[in-house]
């Protein structure tokens, strides 16, 4: 009851911020199925609950199956094979920074943000193993993430730039054609790519763009610049999925709990058994 009591509470708090941001809230996946031929003439139609499905999350290079770092596991938190959704294959890191690479995937276990219940950031919110949901407004649109109830707003039209910067980085959006393209910039530089260990600086430029390609899929692509880290501006691709289940709705995921062993187990007076 205390559980559903607190899902009720979010589903209010996130409906009211949506009401207050002037954005426009499609309750089912079948309404905004019903709106989509309509609207691809004039603008992307987005909302809904979206999904990846894939192995990204574990590494976004192509990449064999391999073990978890925990061999006391076994199988469970092992990574599954990937064809990797690197536009070319591989990630055009500068010398240093590939050597920084492999120091992350060996310490991954207690370096990975997500470990950490950080937030996820930009692109790998899009592609973590979780659901997110977008609500379009006029003048913004709120993505909002099941993942340690990470969201962003996107801003349609001229802002500000951020006076600082953060781990969703500052989005502006625009459409082009059926498109939705999001500027993002100011990042903190803390977040990680993925879970083998591909990172970036806070110097780091997405430039983001989602496509409608039928009622229930979107082509999800982003350009990734960071001249600290990278040789070169490089590209990922892949699909995402509306979730169509009866009643869907973003669960609470609340994995602070989950961490603060890892984060704060040194502190114990009696270590934990």
């Amino acid at each position: 009851m205390a559980n559903l009591a607190r899902n009720m509470i979010a589903v209010a708090l996130a409906a009211a911020s949506a009401t207050a941001l002037g954005l426009t809230f499609r309750s089912t996946a079948v309404e905004a199925d019903a709106q989509a031929p309509r609207a691809a003439q004039r603008r992307a139609e987005l909302n809904g609950i979206w999904q990846a499905v894939g192995a990204a999350h574990w590494d976004i290079e192509p990449h064999a199956a391999y073990a978890g770092p925990l061999w006391q596991l076994g199988a469970i938190g092992a990574a599954a094979g990937g064809l990797g959704i690197v536009e070319g294959g591989s990630i055009p890191y500068q010398p240093w920074a590939a050597a920084k690479r492999q120091e992350n995937f060996k310490n991954r276990r207690t370096d990975d943000p997500e470990a950490k219940c950080y937030l996820p950031g930009v692109p790998r919110g899009a592609y973590m193993p979780y659901p997110f949901q977008i609500v379009q407004g006029t003048d913004k649109i709120l993505i909002s993430y099941e993942y340690a109830a990470a969201s962003r707003i996107i801003h349609m039209g001229k802002v500000p730039e951020s006076p600082v910067d953060t781990w969703m980085g500052h989005s502006v959006g625009r459409y082009e054609g059926n498109a939705l393209v999001v500027d993002v910039t100011a990042f903190n530089g803390q977040t990680w790519l993925d879970r083998a260990g591909n990172f970036h600086s806070e110097a780091l430029h997405v430039v983001e763009r989602y496509t409608p390609m039928t009622r229930d899929h979107l082509q999800y692509e982003a350009t990734i610049e960071d001249p600290k880290v990278f040789t070169r501006p490089w590209k990922i691709s892949l699909p995402l999925y509306r979730r169509m289940e009866r009643d869907v709705q973003l669960l609470e995921f609340r994995c602070v709990e989950f961490s603060e062993e890892l984060l704060y187990g040194h502190l114990r007076k009696q270590p934990k058994g």
